[in-house]
């Protein structure tokens, strides 16, 4: 059903966060993190199904596996780049973007929700919370070979 629904285009959300006051701003950024921390937790919940689901050992399809792994992976390309924008709408506005700042408020905010789980994977996770260009290139190159080596070694036409 996600795959429906496209997202909010880079200049549309920009413009929506200029009518934002400040603390929503940074309230913005701490939910993107969040939802970025669940997505890199399934991720990781998904290897072992991606990698036995191939060889029939479970009930779950290893291709659907790593093509939700993918799509996470895009997924948490596209909050990078909206927390970006954000930065830029808050120091446009004359004030200091201050990364810890924004992690205090996100763990503040889940404490206040309950919600531990999301911060012992905020703390296994590096200080920016951030893929680099070249490290998700350097993830996706990794998954494209793996799959070409995988259909390579397999027989037959699969669609």
């Amino acid at each position: 059903m996600s795959h429906e629904a496209l997202p909010i285009d880079r200049a549309r959300f920009a413009e929506a966060l200029e009518s934002l006051p400040l603390d929503a701003l940074h309230s913005k950024v701490a939910e993107l993190r969040n939802n970025m921390n669940h997505l890199r937790y399934s991720n990781e919940q998904m290897v072992p199904f991606a990698d036995e689901g191939d060889q029939g050992n479970s009930d779950v399809d290893g291709e659907d596996c790593k093509d939700a792994m993918y799509e996470n992976l895009v997924v948490i390309s596209r909050m990078n780049e909206r927390i970006d924008l954000l930065r830029a709408e808050v120091e446009k506005r004359g004030m200091r973007w201050s990364e810890a700042e924004v992690e205090d408020r996100q763990v503040s905010e889940r404490m206040v929700n309950g919600d531990s789980a999301s911060t012992t994977t905020t703390q296994s996770q590096p200080r920016s919370g951030r893929l680099t260009d070249d490290q998700l290139r350097a993830q996706l190159e990794a998954r494209l070979a793996q799959d070409t080596q995988d259909v390579q070694e397999e027989e037959g036409l699969h669609l």
